[in-house]
């Protein structure tokens, strides 16, 4: 979906395909036949933005054959479909089971990461629409916090920087990637990424905003993005999403409400703010577990939740939070971004009862989110595009 920002910019929404495991090129495929074509349809679109994620091997196999690349590309055209922004923080077995820490694997000090994010942006630059010059791919934080020598993730990004130039100048088409910052990792919230980034000092490399990440970290939206803005560290895409809010978690029956999110599948970081800062647990269960979070003030969890629909009470989201951060991306004299990406990936790891039992019910949410998304925007002032 696009959009015309009253300055005259074209502004991109997208929602991000990593809901939809693949890990094939084949994969992707069926993905965009069987899920991004009927949300497409849903939306009485004639285009419709999908922020790809391509898993190592289907990254690999477009990577090295022409023939596979021109085929998504036709297939993306076919289906009404367009790519502007890739997600390339999961490397692979996003879909397993149990994802939990290995979704920081390989991170920014393991050569394959920058052998991965380069591939993505080769691919990238052959699926942009004819009339876009310009795309985007987000990646992890570096890395987990406990990783050793951040000074090698410093410098495979400097390394990067140099190949997305050299990709520039060769294609007429300019990728940038941004770190997205992430509760438990080196780069935890927008003012970590100033120092990094700012030592890399790459016009090409910033900061990806994931508005859930913001909100579990309790930052600011104006104070981080006014940061950024004076630091002169761009916000390569922004991601919308919410995260799970508990008012009061002393209470049993919101501890109970917390309880039916703890999943065994992904990461729920727990963050409350207290006098002495903030405060937090790796996951939801841990801050559930004895006294291992104060819970005299709210407690966040990064837990993707549906934009359109709040957890019932006593809970509820930080779809606020979302609010205030676009009004500053995209609300102002210019945007301070043109990639926005609908990122809830957790639909299926959803209470039981809260789950999307079909391809359809998905589909459903998942337009049900764009169409709110789209709103916010039109309300901001911006004019939706056929």
């Amino acid at each position: 979906m696009r959009f015309r920002h009253p300055d005259g910019t074209i502004v991109h929404l997208a929602y991000c395909t990593n809901v939809h495991p693949a890990e094939t090129f084949d994969g992707v495929l069926a993905q965009l036949r069987d899920h991004c074509e009927p949300v497409r349809r849903r939306l009485g679109r004639d285009r419709l933005g999908i922020g790809l994620w391509l898993a190592r091997d289907a990254a690999r196999t477009l990577a090295a054959d022409p023939s596979a690349l021109r085929t998504l590309r036709d297939e993306l055209d076919r289906r009404g479909l367009e790519v502007v922004t890739l997600n390339g923080f999961p490397y692979q077995g996003f879909g397993a089971d149990e994802v939990k820490y290995r979704v920081y694997e390989p991170d920014w000090t393991d050569p394959e990461r920058l052998e991965y994010t380069t591939a993505l942006a080769r691919v990238l630059t052959g699926l942009l629409p004819d009339d876009v010059t310009e795309g985007s791919i987000s990646t992890l934080p570096l890395a987990w916090r406990t990783a050793p020598g951040p000074h090698r993730a410093l410098d495979a990004l400097r390394l990067l920087g140099e190949r997305l130039d050299a990709l520039a100048e060769l294609t007429g088409r300019s990728v940038r990637v941004g770190l997205e910052p992430e509760p438990g990792c080196v780069v935890e919230t927008t003012g970590d990424a100033l120092a990094p980034l700012t030592a890399v000092g790459h016009p090409r490399i910033g900061v990806c905003v994931d508005t859930c990440h913001l909100a579990t970290s309790f930052e600011d939206p104006h104070r981080a993005l006014d940061a950024l803005t004076a630091a002169g560290v761009p916000v390569v895409k922004a991601q919308l999403s919410a995260a799970l809010h508990a008012g009061q978690p002393h209470l049993p029956e919101v501890r109970r409400a917390l309880a039916a999110f703890a999943e065994p599948r992904f990461l729920h970081q727990t963050r409350t703010l207290t006098a002495a800062g903030l405060r937090g647990t790796d996951d939801l269960d841990e801050a559930l577990t004895g006294d291992a979070l104060p819970d005299a003030a709210p407690w966040r969890a990064h837990f993707h939740v549906p934009l359109h629909a709040a957890p019932a009470p006593p809970l509820t989201s930080t779809l606020p939070v979302l609010r205030a951060a676009l009004a500053r991306l995209v609300g102002g004299p210019r945007p301070l971004t043109r990639h926005l990406e609908v990122e809830t990936y957790t639909w299926q790891a959803l209470p039981p009862e809260l789950r999307p039992r079909t391809r359809d019910r998905l589909a459903d949410g998942i337009a049900a989110e764009l169409t709110l998304a789209r709103d916010l925007l039109t309300d901001l002032g911006l004019k939706e595009l056929p």
